[in-house]
């Protein structure tokens, strides 16, 4: 793969030579603090700037929403809008991540209440905006049909995560042609700069992906342009956020303040200094300087650390089935090419320091943590690329079944986070399909995603049930609305049925259901009916 990178002023003046009729091939990382866009320039993919309320330049767009008297605003808008009381919102991509997060979930803001959707809608057509605002796009529109955005979610995102991200995306005017799961999308860009520690004996990858409020890792398998995801695992609440939240804690001890006694402003700009002075620390930090109340208070970094210890310890444990999966033969770990570690909490000397204590030298930090992500969704967007991948559903689906006459409920594990869910070659990811007679009027399917099914076939972690699909085996009931409405009666002898479980490019499980005696069939994606 012939891709490059260069200084930030020659990325600028590479993209200043691009004609406006060039295809717009776009990656936007869209993470719990901040929000990240890559382009893909001919082999080259510079991360696009964002300018602030004071005019200055970066290459993130906060991911901060406040209200104020003439509405929402995000970004830095909003951070500005919130030192001067404005109610702020962060980490909506937290709420998200909940199990139990459907599109009109509430979410109060101030005096008032808006939905999940509503408010990422909103966020990213600011994006948008934003975009078409600064010139880096060269007149080119997200919109367009002929533009490429490539966008991701974390690998263990549950499946409503993944439709509200991609719906949200399309409402404000992005053309987006395919979803990446975020350590697939990191694994391309560890490729692209460090392929010279991939062999024919060495093509295991695994990225470790600490963001601002997740965690994410994948095992990747690389042969030449095609990368094979192996697994995945995840926690949707670690992050850079939680270590945020712990050095404020410990700042308001060693200040002997309570955390009621702040305001929200007050709690926002404490929140704002521990990041920037987390984010400021080098392995040879020995203090961190932090202000509360106007009163500026020294935290040693051995104590921070010690403190820490515990949540990267979770990070390491949440790997250590993918470390199982090794197929090393001894503790050289022969397999593997590098440990990569991208997300801007990566950047925590703490981080690097645990993992060289397992995988010694070939723990590798991408030089752009922040923005690998979206540079690895870039190279995917790009048309001149040559790469490809195979990636995995990273969590469990099944149905609840009445068994034994209905005397009890048992769980029909139907796809496990082995399950591909799209193949390099472009083929189709898995399909299973179950048939059956209807003994039924009406068939009830409590489908439910998990963070995976264990040997046993039992579903493993929290649970995210659908709405409830309801199916109508009684071709008297097809033209129904209501099927909620109608008894479920046991018929006896009903039609022969089948049910169809497909995985999408996007992690989706599409859910056909069809009448074989007639062909009558209805499709579902997340208990939403498309047909």
């Amino acid at each position: 793969m012939a891709a490059r990178s260069g200084s930030s002023s020659t990325r600028q003046s590479r993209t200043r030579r691009r004609t406006a009729s060039a295809p717009l091939d776009l990656g936007i990382d869209l993470g719990t603090t901040r929000t990240v866009v890559a382009r893909a320039d001919r082999g080259n993919y510079p991360v696009v700037t964002f300018t602030d309320t004071d005019g200055d330049a970066h290459e993130f767009f906060p991911s901060l929403t406040a209200l104020t008297a003439d509405g929402l605003v995000h970004g830095f808008a909003a951070r500005a809008a919130a030192r001067r009381g404005a109610p702020l919102l962060r980490s909506l991509k937290r709420v998200l991540a909940s199990p139990t997060v459907t599109a009109q979930t509430p979410v109060v803001l101030g005096e008032r209440t808006f939905t999940v959707s509503e408010l990422l809608v909103s966020y990213l057509t600011t994006v948008r905006e934003q975009l078409l605002r600064s010139g880096a796009l060269e007149g080119a529109d997200p919109a367009d049909e002929d533009a490429n955005i490539v966008v991701a979610v974390p690998a263990h995102a549950y499946g409503a995560q993944r439709l509200i991200t991609l719906d949200a995306f399309r409402e404000a005017g992005f053309h987006v042609t395919a979803m990446l799961n975020e350590p697939s999308a990191a694994g391309f860009e560890y490729t692209h700069r460090k392929s010279q520690t991939v062999s024919s004996r060495r093509t295991r990858v695994l990225v470790y992906d600490l963001g601002g409020g997740t965690f994410d890792t994948s095992l990747v398998d690389v042969r030449g342009q095609s990368h094979e995801v192996l697994a995945s695992r995840g926690a949707s609440d670690l992050g850079g956020d939680d270590l945020d939240l712990l050095l404020a804690q410990t700042a308001l001890a060693a200040a002997g303040v309570a955390e009621e006694e702040l305001t929200a402003a007050q709690i926002d700009d404490l929140l704002d200094d521990c990041r920037d002075a987390k984010e400021s620390m080098a392995p040879q930090t020995r203090r961190l300087l932090i202000t509360v109340r106007g009163h500026d208070l020294v935290i040693q970094a051995a104590d921070f650390y010690t403190a820490a210890t515990p949540l990267i310890q979770r990070s390491l444990d949440t790997m250590a089935p993918l470390i199982g999966r090794l197929d090393d033969g001894g503790p050289d770990l022969t397999d593997i090419a590098g440990i990569y570690l991208v997300g801007g909490a990566s950047a925590f000397p703490l981080v690097p320091r645990l993992l060289r204590e397992r995988f010694g030298r070939r723990v590798h930090r991408s030089p752009y943590p922040g923005a690998s992500t979206a540079i690895g969704l870039a190279i995917a967007a790009d048309r001149t690329a040559t790469v490809a991948l195979t990636d995995r559903l990273s969590r469990g689906f099944g149905v609840f079944r009445e068994a034994e006459g209905g005397t009890r409920t048992v769980f029909d594990p139907i796809l496990s986070e082995e399950s591909i869910q799209e193949r390099a070659d472009g083929a189709r990811g898995t399909i299973i399909t179950r048939r059956y007679p209807a003994v039924h009027n009406i068939g009830r399917y409590r489908f439910v995603e998990c963070a995976g099914v264990d040997d046993s076939g039992e579903p493993r972690g929290e649970l995210a049930p659908y709405e409830d699909v309801l199916f109508p085996f009684d071709r008297s009931l097809r033209e129904v609305e209501e099927l909620k409405a109608v008894p479920v009666q046991r018929l006896g002898n009903g039609p022969e049925v089948e049910e169809r479980y497909e995985i999408d490019g996007a992690g989706l499980i599409r859910v056909t259901l069809t009448d074989l005696s007639d062909g009558y069939a209805r499709t579902y994606v997340l208990g939403r009916r498309t047909s």
